[in-house]
This record gives structure tokens, C-alpha cells and sequence, in this order.
């Protein structure tokens, strides 16, 4: 693919600048804030490069779009035709989330919590840790994202599962097997990760069917917030299905002052900071890709738009 005029536009326009001229890559480049882009840079530019499209998006002569963020939620509300080509920044995005998870599961089987509140009270009592290697996790998604998770958890001794549309099996999995048959995989999980994108087919795919084969488990959603359904997760949380959540998405953000979750002693609430997408991320991204395109070498961020990821 030969790339010669790119329209960049962020609110950050001008760090993404200064980023993408430390590469000298010879090219016509636009930078522009998001709201001041026109209908003629659409017909100058061949490739788009942002976070988002701009509210007066139109294709004009662009064939290829690159979105600086993992999620394409906003691209995918476009009219796309097959000639044109959607990649998205990745490779970043797996360690980040791995830590934040792991965060979570290790600070519940150190037993962080109890242990604080026995220091308030001046209590001396013998607890023991749990062990992450008597601990199953199933992974709801394990694409990139999902992938590294379960590789830096399979590592340190967790019995790892997936679930997925397809079902395909994958590396650092016991098993993986589709979203209708995720309910054979939920029997004595210790902790449910969704790592799933946001399309027409997984809204709300989290839902009571998923929650009534747990007992006691946690939850941790870095994926999307509309791949839960908000009033099956409560009632799971009620329940006790549910033991804790750590939700770092919601499928409204920022998450409504009015919504339960905020006062619920065992949900822990992050906004939306799992894996925040830096300017160097997207752009060094952005860079390998177009290396790539222009050499006629595969990309393995091309978003297939008919699944939405």
C-alpha cells in the first residue's frame, strides 16, 4: 500500500506531532484538533490517524484508517466498504492489563484486606494465604489482550480457560470453548476475566447464565462495560455468586454518581485506567504498521470489520 498525505487528530495534536517528527518519516502530514478538521483535509488525506473519528467524518480519499486506542467501538458506527483497511494499536495493552489483574488476584489471596483491617484493631491472628496455583480463572475473550493475560497468569501456576467465539484453542489455555459453551468451564472458578470487545454479538454476553454456574467467585472486567449486563452482575453480587468485582469499564462512563456499585462494600470501582492508551503507544504503533503496509508485509492489528475487532 503506498501511504503519501496522513491527517493526525487528537486534542493532543501537538505531542503526537512532535512524536511522529522524531521518526522522520517522509510523508505530508496534517495535524489538526479534532474540531477543526474540514472536508477538504478528508479529500487531501489518504490515511486517518486518531482516537476516534471526528463528528464531520467522511472517508473522502482515505484507505486506511489507524486508530491510536485497542477499542474500534466508535469506528465501527462507519460505513465501511472492503477496500478499505482499520488496523488499531496493540502489543501494549496485554502487559498493562496483566499487572492490573494480577494486582487484584494477589492482593485477595495475600489476604491484603483482612490483614489491614486485624493491624487496625491491634489483632494478632494466623491466616493463611492462599496459593495461586490452587486457583482456576476463566478468561472471557483470548485475542492479543486476553492471550497475554492468560500467559502471565498460566506462569505463575493459575489454571487458566477461555471462552471465545470461536472457540480455537490458544497457548497458556487448559481449554478454550465458545461463549454457548462457557457454562461447561464456570464450575469451581475462582476468577472470571472479561477482556471481550464491544460488538453486536457480545452485549451483555456476561449475564445470569454466566453468573448462576459461579460460586463465590471473583470478577474483573477490563474489557467493555456493554458486555455485562449492570443488573445481573448486581444481582450476582447480592447473591453471593459474585464474591467481588473489580470493574475498571462500565457500559456508561463515567459511571452514573446514582449507580449501586459505588456503595457496595465489595466492588472496587477504577475509571477506566487498566491500560491507558499513551501518545508513544499509539504512535510507535502507527509507525510499525505503515512500515509494514508499505513493505507488503502481513499486520496482525487489521480489524476485521464484519466481527468488529
Amino acid at each position: 500500500m503506498e501511504i503519501q498525505k496522513i491527517l493526525v487528530t487528537s486534542k493532543l495534536h501537538h505531542k503526537l506531532k512532535t512524536l511522529i517528527e522524531s521518526f522522520d518519516i517522509p510523508k505530508e502530514f496534517r495535524f489538526l484538533p479534532e474540531d477543526q478538521v474540514s472536508k477538504e483535509d478528508y479529500e487531501w488525506a489518504d490515511t486517518f490517524v486518531g482516537f476516534r473519528p471526528t463528528p464531520n467524518f467522511e472517508f473522502g480519499n482515505i484507505k486506511w484508517v489507524h486508530s491510536l486506542a485497542a477499542g474500534v467501538d466508535s469506528f465501527m458506527k462507519l460505513d465501511w466498504n472492503k477496500d478499505l483497511l482499520l488496523t488499531r494499536t496493540i502489543d501494549v495493552f496485554g502487559p498493562k492489563m496483566s499487572q492490573y489483574c494480577l494486582s487484584y488476584i494477589l492482593q485477595d489471596a495475600q489476604l491484603h484486606e483482612q490483614f489491614s483491617n486485624l493491624q487496625r484493631e491491634r489483632k494478632w491472628e494466623f491466616h493463611i494465604p492462599k496459593s495461586l496455583e490452587e486457583q482456576k480463572v476463566v478468561i472471557y475473550g483470548t485475542g492479543e489482550i486476553g492471550g497475554y493475560i492468560g500467559k502471565t497468569l498460566s506462569s505463575l501456576g493459575m489454571k487458566v480457560y477461555g471462552v471465545s467465539m470461536s472457540g480455537e484453542q490458544k497457548p497458556y489455555f487448559e481449554k478454550v470453548v465458545t461463549l454457548h459453551n462457557a457454562h461447561t468451564i464456570l464450575d469451581q472458578t475462582d476468577w472470571v476475566i472479561g477482556v471481550l470487545p464491544s460488538t453486536n454479538e457480545t452485549q451483555s454476553i456476561i449475564n445470569e447464565s454466566t453468573f448462576m454456574n459461579l460460586n463465590g467467585a471473583g470478577f474483573i472486567n477490563v474489557g467493555r462495560g456493554a458486555t455485562v449486563s449492570d443488573v445481573d452482575l448486581l444481582n450476582a453480587l447480592q447473591s453471593g455468586n459474585v464474591r467481588k468485582a473489580i470493574l475498571d469499564v462500565f457500559s456508561i462512563e463515567p459511571l452514573p454518581t446514582s449507580s449501586e456499585l459505588w456503595e457496595m462494600p465489595n466492588v472496587t470501582i477504577t475509571p477506566h485506567i487498566s491500560a491507558v492508551t499513551l501518545p508513544i503507544d499509539g504512535v510507535k504503533c502507527f509507525v510499525d504498521t505503515l512500515s509494514k503496509l508499505e513493505n507488503g508485509e502481513a499486520v496482525k492489528n487489521k480489524v476485521v470489520i464484519d466481527k468488529g475487532y
